[in-house]
């Protein structure tokens, strides 16, 4: 039979605060929570100070901050900032452990976790932080449900008392895929608005230069260049559609407002304009007819 209550005391039903998603451009304040609090190093490399203890920290470490310590991040390089994910939280309390607070074996506060934990912890940091900024009913739960499964996650790494072998993933290899899919998903939910390199890269807290390089290490093209297929295709799916709405018409639908632009794009892509593409299917659906 299973023990209901093998990790903690009671029903597991912690009460979140908050979660973000931050950039750590300057030194922090020191100060204290009278709640949990965990960052997680999502990429970068910066240290943090807590309870009086210079720690180094990079991508895939954990910063267990518990209730009355006082705490703060410090840059090291400020031309590459850490991106770190936060949450505040409390009414949990786990067995051997004072209530509200997460112990490490060795008495720290970083957790550096193996490639195969990582990349869950990644995960459930990244679909909060999608919770939160979407319009989605009961947000508030689905949030609350990823942070126990990660608590559960870090709770089990604590007390196994095995040595963590080394998986041979690479967690940049997986970083970088997850960050193309979410740029390739805002691609797909907003071509038909005005897009710029510099947008993408502020929303998903990266360079310019560096979303470039990892979209086409795994795409093998441009941001932009797989912006403009899109847009392309969608245009093309409209002018197999109907016949009833003008070039111009479809180009703004589509995210241009230039229409000698679209035909342009649409005929280096297609090998003939918008309009002559439009008539020969319409020809050739006649003809089926």
């Amino acid at each position: 039979m299973l023990n209901d209550y093998d990790l903690t005391y009671n029903d597991f039903n912690p009460t979140v605060f908050y979660v973000s998603k931050c950039k750590m451009t300057k030194n922090g304040t020191m100060h204290e929570h009278d709640y949990a609090e965990l960052a997680y190093i999502l990429s970068g490399k910066g240290k943090y100070l807590v309870d009086g203890v210079e720690y180094d920290v990079a991508a895939g470490d954990l910063v267990i901050c518990n209730p009355g310590v006082p705490h703060t991040h410090l840059v090291i390089n400020k031309d590459e900032p850490t991106i770190e994910f936060i949450a505040g939280f409390n009414d949990f309390h786990f067995i051997n452990m004072p209530p509200n607070s997460i112990m490490l074996k060795d008495g720290s506060h970083i957790m550096h976790t193996n490639a195969e934990l990582k990349q869950k912890i990644m995960m459930h940091c990244y679909e909060m932080i999608a919770e939160k900024e979407s319009s989605n009913m009961s947000k508030y739960f689905m949030i609350k449900t990823h942070l126990m499964q990660m608590l559960i996650l870090v709770m089990r790494e604590i007390l196994n008392d095995d040595s963590i072998e080394q998986s041979p993933c690479s967690f940049e290899s997986y970083n970088k895929n997850y960050a193309v899919k979410q740029i390739i998903n805002y691609l797909n939910q907003n071509y038909n608005e005005k897009i710029s390199l510099e947008q993408i890269a502020h929303n998903m807290y990266l360079s310019p230069v560096y979303i470039s390089k990892i979209f086409k290490e795994e795409t093998g093209e441009s941001p932009i260049n797989y912006l403009i297929k899109i847009r392309l295709e969608k245009a093309r799916n409209i002018l197999l559609r109907s016949n009833e709405n003008s070039i111009k018409s479809i180009a703004n639908q589509v995210g241009y407002d230039d229409v000698y632009h679209f035909s342009k794009l649409f005929k280096k892509y297609y090998g003939i304009s918008p309009l002559h593409y439009r008539k020969k299917e319409m020809e050739k659906k006649a003809s089926n007819q």
